[in-house]
């Protein structure tokens, strides 16, 4: 296949709202299965579209697709295609260097809660490039918002389920009081996002952390909460803590 033609599925993958990962032969030398600019396209759920050689050569480069889907970030490789026994997956005698970048939609940020805070986070997560998304069992919280904007009020489980939830999503827990905390975070914890943070003081976290664990849920899984959520820079508005947030979550999918 050839790399418009991988592009352009790439580009109908990411416009419906799915992750693919674009893999392309770069440079070749001596005897290989392809030649330079052969690709392929390897989809969220492992599915191919193209080749670049068959064989053990490519599931390395499928395996290597995934984990660039996983992370977001693109790999280039080297395959030695000489000798199997020391580990090289051909017997080509030449050597390929292939590509993989990872194409997805720019990242999600889930916002719980759509007061002062989460809308001062709503309009700088925009700014910054990021998707985001707002969730309020208050309808009423809801309605200066439109599109591109989404907004659900609905049932946070079935909002999750919506919103396909994945390692590249941010998860802001911005709300009023601990109850609500309480029944909303068990769903988000089960979730796999790849951040989950909580605004509120230490005391509050205490006293909700112990009722999620009278409710039964384990200590390791709580320990996946982010708080107090942002970076110690003295905020005190909303605008400020919504800044002090967004370079918490920058700098944390920033180091994978």
């Amino acid at each position: 296949m050839g790399s418009l033609s991988s592009l352009r599925i790439v580009l109908d993958e990411v416009a419906a709202g799915r992750r693919a990962a674009l893999a392309t032969v770069v440079r070749t030398d001596r005897s290989t299965p392809r030649r330079h600019g052969a690709s392929m396209v390897v989809l969220a759920d492992g599915t191919r579209r193209g080749t670049v050689g068959g064989g053990e050569m490519e599931a390395r480069v499928v395996e290597a697709a995934t984990q660039s889907l996983a992370d977001g970030r693109p790999r280039l490789i080297t395959y030695r295609l000489v000798d199997p026994a020391s580990g090289d997956p051909g017997v080509c005698g030449g050597e390929m260097d292939v590509y993989v970048e990872p194409y997805m939609r720019e990242p999600t940020l889930l916002i719980i809660g759509a007061g002062h805070v989460g809308r001062a986070v709503c309009e700088l997560a925009q700014w910054s490039g990021w998707r985001p998304v707002l969730w309020d069992d208050r309808p009423e919280q809801l309605e200066a918002f439109i599109e591109p904007i989404q907004t659900f009020s609905n049932d946070i489980e079935d909002m999750l389920a919506e919103t396909s939830v994945d390692a590249g999503t941010a998860i802001v827990v911005v709300t009023r009081n601990v109850e609500l905390d309480r029944a909303i975070l068990p769903p988000l914890l089960r979730s796999d996002a790849g951040y989950i943070g909580l605004m509120g003081s230490s005391r509050r976290w205490s006293t909700t952390r112990e009722l999620l664990i009278d409710d039964g849920l384990d200590v390791d899984v709580l320990d996946r909460v982010r708080t107090p959520i942002g970076v110690e820079i003295g905020a005190e508005t909303p605008e400020e803590i919504a800044i002090s947030i967004m370079a918490e979550v920058v700098r944390t999918f920033g180091e994978r």
